[in-house]
């Protein structure tokens, strides 16, 4: 019987892959022979600091720059696997935020996650199928104060990879998204509240202060969203496509 989490001779396509669950999925494939990585994040230092031992296309670009995908588009000719994962946070209540702050947030989450996603289905169906996975998150599902932005740009991810599963069932590609929970990456050193809990007690504290209300008592690591994304991606996943993961702890209970 084939392993299902064989990953040879394909490759995938990882944006925001310097750091956190972009990078620890690029691992995670590495780990299971994946033949080539696309690798897409502005931090250039981060990803040329992996340690792979696969075929690596690195791109220093922002996601939401057209050009950048319609270079690639022109140069991609096959492509197996997608995830969509590239993202930044704003935390302000609507009536703080300012307009500047919300357009960044929408820009690349949710413009960066369609222009990324339009490219990867293009490259896929000239490849005669693949999946894709659109890292979305809870906050787009359950009403959480001061991440509204974040929040909203993550419902639209969620709805557009259903959208998308709808459209691509014909050409042999399945497209899900994953809402993660709290995840302990570099995205919460954004905001002042949580500088200011580490500062006055610590960056382990603050991250266990964050899951407090989370059943499961604390944050998932990036390696434990990157399996989950893993078997979406894979063959163990062969009759899920429209679907949103909720990987959160028990936080939407």
């Amino acid at each position: 019987m084939q392993n299902p989490y064989d990953f040879s001779n394909r490759s995938a396509l990882i944006t925001g892959a310097a750091s956190g669950i972009g990078a620890a999925c690029a691992r995670w494939l590495d780990a299971r022979s994946i033949g080539t990585l696309i690798l897409v994040d502005r931090d250039e230092a981060g990803l040329a600091a992996l340690d792979l031992g696969c075929k690596v296309e690195a791109h220093a670009a922002d996601v939401s720059d057209e050009s950048f995908w319609n270079s690639l588009d022109a140069n991609l000719d096959s492509l197996d696997h997608a995830i969509v994962n590239a993202g930044i946070g704003a935390f302000a209540p609507f009536a703080e935020h300012s307009f500047e702050d919300w357009r960044k947030v929408m820009s690349v989450n949710l413009d960066g996650a369609f222009l990324t996603l339009r490219t990867a289905l293009r490259a896929m169906k000239k490849s005669g199928g693949g999946s894709a996975v659109l890292v979305a998150s809870i906050t787009g599902h359950k009403a959480v104060p001061a991440i509204g932005a974040y929040g909203v740009a993550k419902a639209g991810v969620s709805h557009m990879a259903r959208i998308a599963a709808a459209e691509s069932a014909a050409d042999s590609i399945r497209v899900n998204a994953i809402a993660p929970g709290g995840v302990d990456t570099a995205i919460w050193d954004t905001g002042e509240a949580f500088q200011k809990m580490v500062e006055e007690q610590g960056r382990e504290a603050a991250l266990a202060a964050l899951a407090v209300g989370t059943p499961r008592g604390k944050l998932a690591t990036s390696e434990e969203i990157a399996g989950n994304i893993g078997y979406l991606l894979s063959d163990a996943a062969a009759n899920v496509t429209g679907t949103v993961h909720i990987s959160d702890g028990g936080f939407s209970l």
